[in-house]
């Protein structure tokens, strides 16, 4: 049971901060070290399916994002150089009205950190981990004011670069996908609709959908090149090589690049699925665990998924190791298969030549005949209820 033990959460992310409410809530004394000086997220829109709404419906703080969230009505891949609709995937027409919804994510953080404290957990700022101990001892940080902290329990919430994932599997180096892509928001007008467009194109696509009430417009652009690119949030690119990357697309969509002055940029990397999620006290969740390509629009929900089952195995066992050992096996099998399925997402939206054409086709033709069968493809990822059984 989860009375009164004490744990740590490295990160204040959504993953991070989703698991301190979820153990709060159990009964756990939560504090949470956070490396940035304030909460704050890099990065602008994110999509929250079902799987990811029941998740925050349990832990009590999906009326509240409602407020600003976006209620999605379908998605529409779009033909980003004729402009032609390819297909228009209903959203309501499965999942009902808001079902998925478009969200700022500094919107999901403050909330989900606001919810955190009222649980009773302890969020520590400015508190960077410069490296993690595990053995034969309870887990140990060091940080870097040259603190030393140990905690009876870990859960590694410390994203891509994660010192507690390290600590478990060693130091594993990415590979560069050739792929980057530039995040952005604009002032949204009047005309905006509650829909993803997803603008496809040989080797590169965009993909734009309204924020906090329609006020925004949030752009994701991919491109591929075979030139390195630093793995960073926090790098800003010349918004002429955006404007040339999209050169031949609709001049709709070269109207809003033209209006874009600091585009975010970063470089795409594959990373593992970890092959060691617990030991010696310590577990890791979201992005440290399973980091994904963002062509799913996953990462965020499985961080949910995992937040709240792992604190429900925490829960019913006696034995954190066992329990935490429990929750690794239970998510493994679904996280790697989104993966993967993100993976082919990218690769599906960038085709050219005959391939484009036929793939095309057969999305058009699909759409007429069995809408259904489009809208079904992923009904493994957002029929998934992570609260189920408590």
């Amino acid at each position: 049971m989860l009375q009164g033990r004490e744990v740590t959460v490295l990160g204040a992310g959504v993953a991070g901060l989703a698991a301190a409410r979820a153990l709060a809530l159990r009964g756990a004394a939560v504090t949470i070290l956070e490396q940035a000086p304030e909460i704050r997220e890099v990065g602008a829109g994110l999509q929250i399916s079902p799987n990811g709404a029941r998740v925050l419906a349990a832990l009590g703080v999906l009326d509240g994002l409602d407020a600003n969230a976006v209620r999605a009505e379908a998605v529409e891949l779009i033909d980003g150089e004729s402009g032609a609709r390819v297909s228009r995937l209903d959203l309501t027409r499965r999942w009902g009205d808001g079902g998925f919804r478009f969200v700022h994510r500094a919107d999901l953080v403050g909330l989900l950190a606001d919810a955190a404290r009222e649980a009773g957990v302890r969020i520590r700022l400015a508190q960077k981990v410069e490296k993690v101990v595990l053995g034969g001892h309870p887990p140990r940080l060091v940080t870097a004011a040259g603190e030393e902290i140990e905690t009876p329990f870990l859960i590694g919430a410390d994203g891509l670069h994660s010192k507690l994932r390290e600590a478990l599997n060693g130091r594993v180096a990415p590979f560069f996908t050739r792929q980057v892509a530039w995040r952005a928001t604009l002032p949204a007008g009047a005309d905006i609709r509650p829909v993803a467009q997803v603008f496809m194109g040989p080797g590169r696509h965009l993909v734009s959908y309204p924020l906090r009430g329609a006020a925004l417009r949030n752009i994701v652009a991919v491109e591929e090149r075979g030139r390195w690119v630093e793995e960073s949030w926090s790098l800003t690119d010349d918004p002429l090589a955006l404007r040339i990357a999209f050169e031949t697309f609709v001049p709709e969509l070269r109207r809003w690049l033209d209006r874009i002055e600091r585009p975010s940029l970063w470089g795409l990397f594959r990373h593992p699925v970890a092959r060691v999620w617990a030991a010696h006290g310590a577990v890791i969740l979201g992005d440290a665990a399973h980091p994904t390509l963002p062509f799913l629009a996953q990462g965020a929900n499985m961080a949910l998924e995992d937040a709240w089952i792992l604190a429900r195995h925490l829960d019913a066992g006696a034995d954190p190791a066992a329990a935490a050992l429990a929750y690794a096996e239970a998510r493994r099998a679904r996280v790697g298969r989104i993966v993967a399925a993100a993976d082919a997402n990218a690769r599906n939206y960038h085709l050219g030549g005959l391939r484009r054409d036929i793939a095309h086709a057969g999305l058009r033709f699909l759409g007429r005949a069995a809408p259904d069968l489009l809208l079904g493809r992923f009904d493994w990822i957002y029929g998934f209820d992570a609260t189920a059984g408590g």
